[in-house]
């Protein structure tokens, strides 16, 4: 039997778990002032005169502002000089100012007016006539038609021009906040891998994931993490029906939480009993493309080149080639931060040089349709030494969360 995968109860797990949140800080004040001036600095270098920011991730990020978005238009505009200003429904604006972290100029709305005429009069009155305006990359189209309209004396560029420099690479407060959810997210792997039984269902393994998440502190993504047996371990997304565990299964998890907003993602795919000598060969070879892209994570180096090194070692076993199956059908990895997938990107053709701060995911996952599929994913980050994992990567398949001495 694989070691530490079945043997316990959802009852037993539950009882060892507290709250790990509470000691590691969030983000504060100075960092988000610094988190402006260096967006305000590239916004200088290109000749930006205001960053719009919807309801958004970008505007947590800049301002600590979490906001759920609506039809109604509540944000922010960052000046290329002076303080940030806040845009809000007017009978928003009390909640809003409870929710600043700094400044104090809140421009409102009211239900008959335009809001996107408020943006472009806001972005006037600090004598900017005409320029051009970055526009967050997650607004909804209706409302960067209306900004057009509303401001057709100006130009607009893509926002992710000022957002994508700025959050790509993290600090080491960030870096702290991610290692935690990922301490996190390791030991719900672990509890969820002891309360496996034959007969136990995806669906089961779910909502103890989620509840686990919970008694640890952690604020949960939306939606259900993804959890398969057997066959279905082939499929990278999931398949939309639950399974039923049975000896020799293949199981697949993969989870994530947020910790004060940062995510972690991580997967652990291992054998429900004992292992066969296909499941094996095939895990053995995951293992190694995990490590060979890791290995090739350089200060400097592009980001295609972790890719490139995992699917050589997936090509190298027989799989493949590129993306053909069996093998690897997707990039290797993503960044991550404040979202489970942003910039940047590790994937063929993506020749951004690898900086102290980024953070990013190694999952070369090989997918076998009709048997089954492994995944092992660890996220990692550049330090000013090189690459570091958050986690230890699995161990074994035999021992995948190294249990034994």
């Amino acid at each position: 039997m694989t070691i530490g995968v079945g043997g316990s109860t959802a009852e037993a797990e539950f009882a060892r778990m507290r709250d790990l949140t509470a000691d590691v800080p969030a983000i504060g004040l100075e960092e988000w002032c610094a988190r402006v001036e260096r967006a305000q600095s590239l916004m200088r270098e290109k000749g930006i005169s205001a960053l719009y920011l919807d309801s958004s991730v970008n505007l947590f990020y800049f301002t600590g502002i979490s906001l759920k978005r609506t039809e109604r238009l509540h944000g922010a505009v960052i000046p290329v000089e002076g303080p940030v200003i806040y845009l809000s429904p007017v009978f928003e604006e009390p909640k809003t100012r409870t929710l600043l972290n700094f400044g104090e100029d809140i421009r409102g709305w009211e239900e008959h007016e335009d809001p996107t005429a408020l943006v472009m009069e806001t972005i006037a009155s600090l004598g900017y006539d005409s320029g051009t305006v970055a526009v967050d990359p997650e607004t909804p189209f209706f409302t960067f038609d209306g900004l057009r309209k509303a401001g057709n004396r100006y130009d607009f560029v893509n926002g992710t021009e000022i957002t994508t420099p700025c959050r790509a690479c993290k600090t080491p407060a960030e870096i702290a906040l991610m290692k935690r959810s990922n301490e996190i997210t390791i030991e719900v792997h672990k509890a969820a891998a002891a309360i496996l039984r034959e007969g136990i269902t995806t669906t089961e393994v779910e909502d103890f994931v989620q509840e686990a998440y919970t008694r640890f502190g952690t604020t949960r993504p939306a939606g259900k993490p993804l959890i398969m047996f057997g066959e279905a371990t082939a499929y990278p997304h999931g398949v939309p029906y639950p399974q039923t565990l049975k000896d020799g299964d293949m199981v697949l998890m993969d989870l994530g939480t947020f910790v004060k907003g940062y995510r972690s993602d991580i997967t652990r795919t291992y054998v429900f009993g004992e292992p066969n000598a296909r499941q094996r060969e095939v895990w053995d070879l995951e293992k190694k493309a995990q490590a060979a892209g890791f290995a090739a994570a350089k200060l400097g180096a592009p980001c295609e080149n972790v890719d490139k090194a995992a699917r050589a070692a997936v090509v190298g076993g027989g799989f493949g080639p590129d993306y053909a199956l069996p093998g690897l059908p997707h990039r290797t990895g993503h960044g991550i931060g404040l979202d489970v997938h942003e910039e940047v990107y590790m994937v063929g053709g993506n020749m951004t040089p690898l900086a102290e701060g980024m953070c990013f995911s190694v999952e070369p996952t090989i997918c076998i349709y009709g048997e089954f599929g492994i995944r092992l994913e660890d996220c990692a980050y550049m330090a000013a030494d090189g690459a570091h994992w958050f986690t230890e990567p699995a161990k074994s398949i035999d021992d995948p969360f190294a249990l034994e001495a």
